[in-house]
């Protein structure tokens, strides 16, 4: 056997045992922990709404997570109030926590009249939410990282 051909194989079999090693060991990262912190009405008109959803994510691995996009999907009092995907740009620090906000443009009057209503009594009690999605990190050889929470909050307007 050529030496070049020694090596090539050597490479291979070394490639393969890293590879085999790392898969054995479950997912290169714990999922981060993500809630809804809170939803702020900003704008109303006759064309529509805008929501501010503010959110709060807790990195639990040693390292930083620089996520680069977030897909989500918000359910209000158990009807579905937004979906959606947006750039991320921000760094969840190690072992850290980190906010980040989506606006959200809706008409509640056209597409989801019910919600008009769970929208008028969660400024004057807590309202059960759902939420599911997940954030685009990036880091190499790491697919988007799924994060589900529940809870209950309480909306706001702007002039809170």
């Amino acid at each position: 056997m050529k030496r070049t051909d020694l090596l090539l194989c050597s490479g291979l079999l070394l490639a393969s045992c890293v590879l085999s090693a790392c898969a054995g060991t479950g997912p290169l990262i714990s999922s981060p922990g993500v809630s809804l912190r809170d939803v702020r009405m900003t704008e109303i008109d006759f064309s529509g709404q805008t929501f501010l959803l503010g959110f709060a994510v807790t990195n639990p691995n040693p390292f930083p997570l620089p996520v680069e996009a977030v897909s989500y999907a918000v359910d209000l009092d158990g009807y579905r109030f937004a979906t959606g995907q947006t750039e991320g740009g921000f760094t969840v620090p190690a072992r850290g926590d980190s906010e980040f906000a989506i606006s959200v443009e809706l008409n509640l009057l056209k597409t989801a009249p019910q919600l008009l209503y769970v929208v008028r009594e969660g400024v004057k009690r807590d309202i059960p939410y759902k939420l599911k999605g997940k954030l685009g990190v990036d880091i190499p050889l790491v697919q988007a990282v799924a994060f589900e929470a529940a809870g209950e909050l309480r909306l706001q307007s702007s002039r809170d």
